[in-house]
């Protein structure tokens, strides 16, 4: 009974249960909301970082992250890579040859990080071929085709077809070079990875470097899903011991820090929010005791207990705090599903978001346990803050309660 009585004494003034209820509902939407489009902010980050850049797991020789010489290499490359492919989970693998080169053409030059890649294997690991903007991956050169990053075809002034020199150090230190045509440029959502970074075929860079067969400087793993990458790590570790394997939240812990203290930064807002919207609804609910002190003496006076009358009072409060957290966060489901699809066109600050890494389109989303989460805090602060005007309310004395003018 006490149930539908605090009900409806909620809508006894409708006016204010409304004004409160859409406050609730504004702040609920505007931190679900918030949190959907930081996750999903992030984990598009993230998943440039496994897809474009670095893959799941990368395997090197000991000391190559350290010095990136050229004779830092995994010797039979092609068995290490065979064998890991065949483990559970593992989608893709692929081998790479990596030189530090001048890359120069008729305009500029400027130094970058030279991939040797099986373009078919590297399809498999890496979307950089979707990525293309002119040209074609690997298509329409016949020798020694090259692909660039756009901010890179920029610094040096070239297009698609146009000859790039590069200049490498070979194994015994000779200086060497060898000419490149532009077949492809592509553009991801970092322009310091696309500034910095071509790909050539494999069997091209071996030559330039005057390299053996079957070696390669890093291996990229690429997993059927997100999350396994640990376990794979630690069997390939004791597999290989004499290698560096390392996942990608170790070779960019900038990247790993910022998911982390971005799931714990957006609680912290949602609970700023709460209690923000606390302080309104103890406000209102204390007027509502203000105006009902006849009524609720009367009620003691007829013999209502006080823990009834607290809990009447706690109930309309969260009543009051469940609907309006239940609109706040039915309207958020319902924009994070309609942006989800068409995504946030931040196209005005493309060029700061790409120089860190983030795609000038967002695609807010959340799972479940964000709106949980939401919910029950919604719910402990009606709670909460309907425990100050529930004390006032039976600490009244019913007979100078019922002498009271209202």
């Amino acid at each position: 009974m006490i149930w539908s009585v605090s009900w409806r004494n909620i809508w006894r003034s409708k006016t204010r249960s409304l004004v409160i209820i859409t406050a609730i509902a504004l702040g609920v939407f505007a931190g679900v909301y918030t949190i959907a489009f930081m996750i999903g902010w992030v984990n598009q980050r993230i998943n440039g970082v496994i897809n474009t850049e670095v893959s799941h797991l990368q395997i090197h020789q000991a000391d190559y992250l350290e010095t990136n010489e050229v004779h830092c290499y995994i010797p039979n490359i092609g068995e290490i890579r065979d064998n890991i492919a065949n483990n559970e989970g593992v989608k893709a693998v692929s081998s790479r040859l990596i030189a530090s080169c001048m890359i120069s053409s008729a305009e500029t030059s400027s130094g970058i990080l030279l991939t040797g890649i099986n373009p078919k294997c590297e399809r498999e690991t890496s979307n950089v071929h979707t990525k293309i903007i002119k040209g074609k991956y690997f298509e329409g050169v016949k020798r020694n085709p090259i692909i660039i990053g756009e901010k890179l075809a920029q610094k040096l002034k070239v297009k698609v077809r146009s000859k790039l020199v590069i200049t490498v150090t070979e194994m015994d230190g000779t200086i060497s070079g060898g000419a490149f045509r532009v077949a492809g440029i592509f553009k991801t959502a970092n322009s310091a990875f696309d500034e910095a970074k071509a790909f050539v075929r494999i069997s091209d860079l071996q030559k330039l470097l005057n390299i053996e067969d079957n070696v390669g400087h890093e291996i990229a793993i690429l997993m059927n899903k997100n999350g396994g990458e640990n376990i794979i790590a630690q069997k390939l570790r004791r597999q290989y011991p004499k290698l560096n394997i390392m996942t990608w939240e170790e070779l960019l812990p900038d990247i790993k820090m910022l998911n982390e203290s971005t799931d714990f930064s957006l609680y912290i807002y949602v609970v700023i929010i709460l209690l923000s919207l606390g302080f309104g609804i103890v406000n209102t609910m204390l007027m509502v005791i203000l105006e009902r002190v006849k009524e609720f003496g009367m009620l003691m006076a007829i013999g209502m207990s006080k823990i009834r009358v607290f809990t009447m009072v706690v109930l309309e409060t969260v009543f009051l705090s469940f609907v309006g957290g239940c609109v706040g966060i039915v309207l958020a489901l319902g924009l994070i599903a309609l942006t989800g699809k068409i995504g946030l066109d931040l196209s005005l600050w493309a060029e700061g978001l790409n120089s860190l890494g983030f795609e000038a389109i967002i695609y807010p989303e959340i799972g479940t346990v964000p709106v949980v989460v939401v919910t029950v805090l919604v719910i402990i602060t009606g709670i909460l803050s309907a425990i100050y005007p529930a004390r006032k309310a039976i600490k009244l004395n019913p007979a100078e309660a019922l002498r009271m003018d209202t």
